[in-house]
């Protein structure tokens, strides 16, 4: 679909999307909403925008702006303005150093791409912008700067929003956002404008509080930053291919790409690829890469992940996937013979074995994938899941099950759990270049349920030392990691596929680490409530035709 992770936007008259958590599918990449009250004990805080400065003063001005406008609307507004900013400040910046050099020429474009620049033509330089900024046109003036920059740069053609002119934009309101960017300074003046990526930050910590302010449809381009570690952390996407099927605002390669930079590698040995359902999501992927210098393929455009995959033939060393949950109108009535169904055919109201399937489609002779799934999919057995769950173990294809701790998502409060696939685990050298232990007919499982800390009333977040504490015990189980892997009593277990069938294949850690069983009713409370007033509804009807017809038995026999 990816969509669409995986619709968020208000604004957009594309199709709806596949729901996300339901979100149901950040960022994403995100960073979560400030942090209020105390913390627990032994948890540290998370790295995220609660921890930032200015990024939190720029978005209470910046919402203070927002007026009467939906935030899934305002998001695009906010987020294309910062993007403007940004490319403009780059620019400039580039453009003194070149006219400080003797033999610079400040009109050659060429001094501006070969340091990754984009070229900015006059009409679409931020001081143009400032200086008209109370004019009534200026919704027109900044639709023409986005379709000049597009013009002049070809990666980002399809890409920039330019609706600023239409009449739902308050101009005034518009004029006043635009001085409040003007005061910002989104490079520094005293390093290389790429290397402490400012930008980056505000971009990140403005589609969290985005997120947090749609709730429900926030879910739909934003993973939480602290669940996008945990699945990087895991899987350590040093080199080679990964893939998104359902990349939202494209958070999952933007954790990659800092893990490789944070070990001293260069984010050029990564591959990106992706693919996003919903359209306004997938441009605002392509601007969250393209301002971190991140070269990717989503694909030429938009696209629907289960009917129209964007990257057939694709063999993916590294899968990172924050699928819509339970998703029911994916089309599976249209793809029952699909090849990619090795496992058994996924149930038309539930794409959750869809996605996993597809994943291991894509994945190379050594690739691995983390994947975010409702708690659902780990004890189901309704329509088929069960066996599709029995025959993934039978491959010897599940290395690793994490439940996670429930509301971690903007969209949902319920657990969720991570799947971590790995398409031979027979030991030797791994897809990093690590060598592995022979794991052959065992699966991990971490009972990670009590783990994290909220920041707000209704929001938690998984810190630093618990994100570590989960990676590291599945590095040691694969034989990678500092230290011996030993089972922990509540919070662990290597248990072997007998011990697995023995348990019909249910893959929830509770039953296997001896905590509480944490799958619970996966479905929102309102959706629950519905669901069985109608079935209540349905056997009180039932109730009624069997009493009609026991009397209508006993009059036969007084007639006798």
């Amino acid at each position: 679909m990816a969509v669409k992770r995986k619709t968020d936007e208000g604004a957009s008259s594309a199709p709806k999307r596949r729901g996300r958590p339901p979100k149901d599918r950040s960022a994403e990449a995100a960073a979560s909403a400030p942090a209020k009250g105390k913390r627990g004990k032994g948890a540290k805080a998370a790295k995220s925008g609660a921890n930032l400065g200015f990024e939190e003063k720029l978005w209470q001005a910046a919402d203070k702006l927002r007026g009467s406008m939906d935030a899934s609307e305002y998001k695009h507004v906010v987020l294309g303005l910062i993007f403007l900013k940004y490319v403009s400040d780059a620019f400039e910046q580039r453009r003194a150093e070149v006219l400080a050099d003797e033999f610079g020429d400040a009109e050659d474009r060429d001094e501006y791409e070969g340091k990754n620049v984009f070229w900015v033509p006059p009409e679409g330089r931020w001081e143009h912008l400032r200086e008209r900024a109370k004019s009534p046109e200026i919704g027109v003036l900044i639709d023409a700067a986005m379709d000049a920059i597009e013009r002049e740069n070809k990666t980002l053609r399809g890409t920039l929003p330019k609706d600023y002119a239409r009449p739902a934009v308050d101009k005034t309101r518009l004029g006043e956002l635009l001085d409040l960017l003007s005061d910002v300074a989104l490079v520094d003046e005293n390093k290389d404008h790429r290397s402490t990526d400012l930008l980056g930050r505000v971009y990140e910590y403005f589609l969290g509080r985005f997120a947090s302010a749609e709730g429900r449809g926030g879910g739909e381009f934003y993973t939480p930053q602290s669940v996008v570690r945990v699945l990087v952390e895991m899987l350590e996407p040093y080199s080679g291919r990964v893939y998104d099927p359902c990349c939202g605002s494209g958070g999952m390669f933007v954790q990659s790409e800092k893990f490789v930079e944070e070990h001293g590698g260069k984010k050029s040995d990564l591959s990106i690829y992706g693919q996003e359902w919903n359209a306004t999501t997938w441009k605002l992927a392509k601007m969250n890469l393209a301002i971190r210098g991140i070269e990717a393929n989503l694909g030429d455009q938009w696209g629907d992940t289960m009917r129209e995959d964007k990257h057939k033939g694709l063999k993916a060393d590294y899968v990172l996937a924050n699928p819509p949950f339970n998703i029911s109108d994916w089309g599976g009535e249209h793809l029952r013979d699909d090849p990619r169904w090795k496992f058994g055919v996924p149930p038309a109201g539930n794409a959750n074995f869809a996605w996993l399937q597809h994943i291991v489609s894509k994945l190379s002779p050594r690739g691995v994938a983390g994947v975010v799934l409702a708690n659902g999919s780990m004890a189901s057995q309704q329509s088929g899941e069960g066996e599709i769950r029995k025959a993934l173990v039978e491959a010897d294809l599940v290395d690793c099950m994490v439940a996670l701790p429930g509301q971690l998502f903007y969209s949902t409060q319920i657990p969720v759990c991570l799947w971590f696939l790995a398409r031979d685990k027979r030991g030797g050298v791994g897809v990093g270049g690590k060598k592995l232990r022979d794991r052959s007919g065992q699966t991990l499982f971490i009972h990670a349920g009590k783990l994290g800390t909220l920041v707000d009333r209704t929001h938690r977040e998984l810190g630093d030392e618990e994100i570590a504490r989960i990676a590291e015990t599945y590095h040691r189980w694969r034989g990678e990691g500092q230290g011996k892997y030993e089972d922990v009593p509540g919070f662990c277990v290597s248990a072997k596929s007998g011990a697995i069938e023995q348990h019909q294949f249910v893959l929830t850690p509770g039953r296997y680490v001896g905590a509480e069983d944490l799958s619970e009713e996966d479905e929102p409370f309102d959706e629950r409530v519905k669901r069985l007033v109608a079935t209540l509804d349905q056997q009180f009807r039932e109730g009624t035709r069997l009493d009609a017809s026991i009397r209508e038995n006993l009059r036969g026999f007084r007639s006798e």
